[in-house]
Order: C-alpha cells, then sequence, then structure tokens
C-alpha cells in the first residue's frame, strides 16, 4: 500500500547505490524517516493505518495477534525511536526503516531530478517519501516491511554525523604568522 509521508527527516541515507550491509545480503538502497509522533501525528497515523490494512488483507482475524507478536520482535517497519536513542535525532521520536534493491527517484523540491553530486538529499535534511507497505510471509518469516520509492527534498536541516562543515574562519589570516611554529612539544 502506498503511503506518501510529508516531512520527515532523513537519516541513515543510503539512496544512491545500493549497498550489502554484511558483505552476504542483497544489496540495496535504505533510509530511515524520522517522525516526530506529536507534531506529525497524521504521517504517523497514515503509516500505522497502512501497516493494519496490509495485515488485515494478509492475515484477516489474524492480524492483531500477528501485529502484536510483529511488534514485540520488531519485525515492522515503524519503530520508536528509543531503539536508536544513542543517534542524534531519534530521541523522543519514531521512525520508518524502508529499503530497495534499486534506486529511489530523488528529486529536488521543485521536482528536478538530484544526483548525489548536488550534495541533498542527506541525512539530517526534511524531505517526502513515497514508501510501499507490504506484509512479508515466507520463508524468512513473517515482517512489515517498506519499500523506498521517491524522496523529494524539501528543505536543509542539521546534517547527523557528517562532521564539521567549512567555515570561513577555517582560513583566516590571522594564524598564518604562527605557521611553522610549534612549542607544544607534540612533534619536537
Amino acid at each position: 500500500m502506498k503511503v506518501v509521508i510529508k516531512r520527515g527527516r532523513l537519516a541513515f541515507a543510503q539512496i544512491w547505490e545500493p549497498k550489502s550491509y554484511d558483505g552476504k545480503s542483497e544489496p540495496r538502497c535504505s533510509a530511515s524517516i524520522i517522525l516526530d509522533p506529536k507534531a506529525q501525528k497524521a504521517e504517523v497515523d497514515k503509516v500505522i493505518a497502512a501497516i493494519q490494512q496490509v495485515a488485515s488483507e494478509k492475515w484477516g482475524a489474524k492480524s492483531g495477534d500477528v501485529l502484536k507478536t510483529l511488534k514485540a520482535k520488531g519485525d515492522i517497519c515503524l519503530h520508536d525511536g528509543a531503539t536508536k536513542s544513542e543517534y542524534d535525532g531519534f530521541d523522543g521520536m519514531v521512525f520508518v526503516s524502508a529499503a530497495n534493491k534499486a534506486r529511489p527517484v530523488v528529486v529536488d523540491r521543485d521536482k528536478s531530478p538530484l544526483t548525489q553530486q548536488d550534495g541533498r538529499p542527506y541525512s539530517g535534511c526534511f524531505c517526502d517519501f513515497s514508501i510501499d507497505i507490504w506484509p512479508q510471509d515466507n520463508q524468512y518469516g513473517k515482517r512489515i516491511n517498506a519499500k523506498l520509492l521517491a524522496i523529494r527534498f524539501y528543505e536543509d536541516g542539521p546534517a547527523f554525523g557528517g562532521g564539521a562543515g567549512y567555515s570561513d574562519a577555517d582560513f583566516d589570516d590571522e594564524d598564518d604568522a604562527a605557521e611553522g611554529k610549534s612549542d607544544d612539544g607534540f612533534f619536537n
């Protein structure tokens, strides 16, 4: 079931080329979509409704029990941010894990195509996401997954885990006089 999520925060963006995380699994593109469960309640409710609907269609009268078990095992694409609270942006939030064996469509706010060289989207920015929520029930087990179909960059946000960016102060001329001098004993 297709769901469009508005203004989610992009995290763990592996969106430009598929990658295998353990060297054994099939390569895929993936992302986490962070949502504020209070401020973005309507977006979270859309995801929950889709999860419930695909579960009901797949498992019928047993869907409530199946979902309860899957949720307890973390086998649903919607997660409590507390499970990743050690990472910036997740504490107090919820997130959707989405993946695709193929590269998702990636566009700018005006819907023009973006490439990796454009520098956006990036982990920490805000985007709109098109995902397909679907039930899995096969030899690998039962799950509710989200397929990452498309990402539209919406606006900048503080980057996650990217380190410090360039600043004009990086190359201030006042430091030129001290060039080549070190009295801290580190290299002496």
